[in-house]
């Protein structure tokens, strides 16, 4: 078993990362507040793991919501549901909230906990590769709007994470796949040698590796948790890890919520801030169709949806909304090389548009 730690004074928390973590309640019980746990799971992961969870839980008052599995259903009307068992079974405020799946769940379980009684804890036992290694660890919490991605919610830690690589047993190819895209854009943003550690080891990923996906998640978590460290509520360095996720959220959001997963998203909006990179100079050509690689290699897409799916206008009206915008600039992160990437509003406008109507 791996730990790590994200360090954040009072508010530090533990990951743990390995096998058959899920069997362990003693590796929880430090962690759990109070006597009342109310768990969060899906109708995909509940009828998998909602058994084994309750088991570990049984000296515990324990209720549970399962919700509709799918971005599409990351709201606030869903996310009453989340309220409607806890006040109906009268949670107080030392109880624990327990996210069981992928980012949607552990998004709206965290937001569901800053807000129940002004703020409860939570843990997090994510159950997809991209959550794993992404939007379990750091606090970023909330749902979506129709008007955007993410754009209604609050920093909220956890208490700790449990990442047990035996849920991905069952995890399908293109959930696979789409972690990959956001373990890939640690690499790109800021560690070139993981980067050239990936370019060998994407296939032992892909074919679920024990050793090899234990390696990839610990080396993306720290990656997350060095900069949340230091950055928690993304002032300024925390934003690299938005490579990719201004172009990608206009890509989920416009498409229609759950149409693109949100790795896939990401991996054609990476590739969409590499090409604008390219054209500013930074990446060369061979750097260029390198990445292209990786990601082709991940079995992700690389090209957006079509200028007929989505018109160059539409584009630009959607990332207009991203929540990353300051004073009407879209503030991208982009490349200056492979492994290290910046945030600039400072690009000229018809670069941008050029890459919206080039790269298609």
């Amino acid at each position: 078993m791996k730990k790590l730690t994200v360090e954040l004074g009072e508010r530090s928390y533990p990951i743990f990362i390995g096998q058959d973590l899920l069997q362990n309640i003693e590796l929880l019980k430090p962690y759990i507040t109070g006597t009342q746990i109310l768990i969060v799971s899906n109708t995909t992961v509940a009828p998998l793991y909602l058994a084994q969870i309750e088991k570990l839980f049984v000296d515990y008052t324990v209720k549970y919501v399962i919700l509709p599995d799918g971005e599409e259903y990351k709201n606030l009307e869903v996310l009453n549901k989340i309220f409607d068992v806890a006040i109906a079974n009268k949670f107080d405020r030392s109880c624990t909230f327990v996210a069981l799946g992928g980012g949607v769940i552990g998004d709206m379980t965290g937001f569901a906990a800053a807000s129940y009684q002004r703020g409860v804890s939570f843990i997090q036992i994510p159950t997809t590769l991209l959550a794993q290694v992404d939007s379990s660890v750091g606090g970023k919490t909330g749902v979506n709007h129709a008007f955007g991605k993410n754009m209604i919610g609050a920093f909220h830690q956890p208490i700790c994470v449990i990442i047990d690589t035996n849920v991905l047993s069952t995890l399908e190819d293109r959930q696979l796949s789409a972690g990959l895209a956001e373990v890939i854009k640690y690499g790109l943003i800021g560690d070139l040698e993981f980067f050239e550690w990936l370019e060998d080891n994407i296939p032992y990923l892909l074919q679920k590796t024990p050793s090899v996906l234990i390696e990839a998640i610990e080396r993306s978590c720290q990656n997350k948790a060095d900069i949340v460290a230091k950055d928690e509520k993304e002032n300024d360095m925390r934003a690299l890890f938005n490579l990719g996720h201004t172009f990608g959220h206009a890509i989920e959001s416009g498409m229609g919520y759950g149409k693109w997963l949100h790795g896939e998203g990401v991996s054609a909006g990476t590739m969409q801030a590499v090409y604008l990179s390219k054209l500013l100079g930074n990446i060369s050509e061979q750097d260029f169709e390198r990445i292209v690689a990786i990601f082709q290699q991940a079995n992700l897409p690389v090209l957006p949806p079509n200028a007929v799916e989505m018109p160059s206008e539409k584009y630009l009206d959607l990332m207009a909304g991203d929540k990353k915008v300051q004073a009407g600039v879209i503030r991208l992160v982009l490349l200056k090389k492979i492994g290290e990437a910046f945030v600039t509003g400072d690009y000229s406008p018809e670069l941008l548009t050029t890459t919206l109507t080039e790269y298609r």
